[in-house]
C-alpha cells in the first residue's frame, strides 16, 4: 500500500506519496508555489529519511514541504 497527501492553499500546495523500496519506506515530496515574482515554482524531492510505515513517511514528507514553503515565502532561501 502507498500513501499520497497534500495540503493546499491559494498560493502554494504540498504533496506527497509514499513507495516501498528495500531500505523501507520513503516519500516523495513536491512542492508549488504559485505567483512567485509572477510566475511559479516548483521543487520535487525525496525525503532524506526511510521509515517503517507509511504513516510516518507521509507525515514527514508534509513537514519538510511546509518548512520548504515557509522558508521560500520568507526569502530565506532562494531556489
Amino acid at each position: 500500500m502507498s500513501l499520497k497527501g497534500s495540503i493546499d492553499n491559494s498560493d502554494w500546495t504540498v504533496s506527497c506519496s509514499t513507495e516501498h523500496t528495500p531500505r523501507g519506506i520513503e516519500c516523495a515530496v513536491s512542492v508549488e508555489q504559485r505567483n512567485v515574482d509572477g510566475g511559479r515554482f516548483m521543487h520535487r524531492f525525496k525525503h532524506a529519511h526511510t521509515y517503517d510505515n507509511e504513516h510516518e513517511a507521509i507525515l514527514a514528507g508534509l513537514r519538510e514541504g511546509m518548512t520548504w514553503i515557509r522558508l521560500k515565502a520568507s526569502n530565506t532561501i532562494g531556489v
